[in-house]
């Protein structure tokens, strides 16, 4: 299932923003992108998104920025001297002008960003609260997939009400009555002994019966609906269902194939290829459901 949360917060030093993002995935998939200093906030993040999501790809991200203090600078005077020390050593070797004040202040390591001391227990105070918005964007997340579930819910019902549908159909349809059947094949066979009587009545009763029972398909629309039964069960059931729905998706889509495979007749193809199209349907929703 898709989704998008985001939960923000902040100290007196800095500010920070939470960001989760979670797309369709046949499995748990968890990956993070975290400031320095921040990474031992990864196994948190993978416990506290397993407790919301089970199935889905997804991406959570934190970003840290300062406040907008002016920045502190400390003078490196060691490195500073240093450098003086070499320059004046060179300066009886090369004919070169004195340096500018800038130009030393540029280089590297002379100026240094001035950390603003903290204590062991501020940065812990810090990281709890972080964790704590954590925790508000996956409240959020979870209710944006809620409201996903229920509307994905109505179309999957729609879609197993087709099917049963045309299950009713089917099994209503003339070419699937054994009678029909048997009258069928018989025209036919009368057709091809017409100029023959070398086939017994017994051989011929033999024959029939074998090519009615491989046309028969009331087995196949039998399971179609025990398997409309059993996703209604899990539908209602709620929880995460998707994988076990993913899994009667394809015994759906088997007994459609045989049905089709073994049908001899126009309307019952033409009802067989529409039941795939509604088990396609009901499969591409099924791929969104956790």
């Amino acid at each position: 299932m898709t989704g998008f949360a985001r939960a923000e917060g902040g100290d007196e030093l800095v500010t920070w923003a939470w960001e989760i993002r979670t797309v369709n995935g046949r499995s748990l998939d968890v990956r993070s992108r975290l400031p320095g200093g921040y990474e031992a906030l990864d196994p948190v993040i993978r416990k506290a998104v397993a407790g919301v999501c089970q199935r889905g790809n997804t991406q959570v991200n934190l970003q840290v920025k300062r406040g907008e203090a002016p920045q502190a600078w400390r003078l490196n005077e060691e490195l500073l001297q240093q450098v003086l020390d070499v320059m004046s050593r060179l300066e009886t070797r090369l004919e070169t002008a004195a340096p500018r004040l800038d130009g030393l202040l540029g280089l590297r390591g002379i100026l240094e960003p001035v950390e603003d001391d903290e204590s062991p227990e501020q940065l812990a105070g810090r990281l709890k609260s972080i964790e704590t918005d954590l925790g508000v964007a996956l409240e959020a997340l979870a209710a944006m997939r809620a409201e996903e579930g229920a509307r994905l819910l109505q179309l999957v019902r729609g879609h197993l009400d087709a099917i049963e549908r045309l299950c009713g159909e089917a099994a209503s349809c003339a070419a699937t009555q054994p009678e029909t059947l048997k009258a069928r094949l018989r025209e036919q066979l009368d057709v091809l002994l017409a100029e023959t009587n070398a086939v017994s009545e017994d051989r011929i009763a033999q024959e029939l019966a074998l090519l009615v029972g491989k046309a028969d398909v009331r087995e196949e629309l039998d399971r179609l609906e025990a398997h409309v039964a059993a996703a209604r069960d899990l539908l209602a059931q709620g929880g995460a269902v998707g994988r076990k729905l993913d899994f009667l998706c394809q015994e759906f889509n088997r007994e459609a194939n045989t049905l089709c495979s073994k049908s001899a007749d126009v309307d019952l193809t033409r009802i067989g290829l529409d039941l795939k199209s509604a088990i396609e349907q009901l499969r591409e929703q099924v791929q969104n459901i956790e």
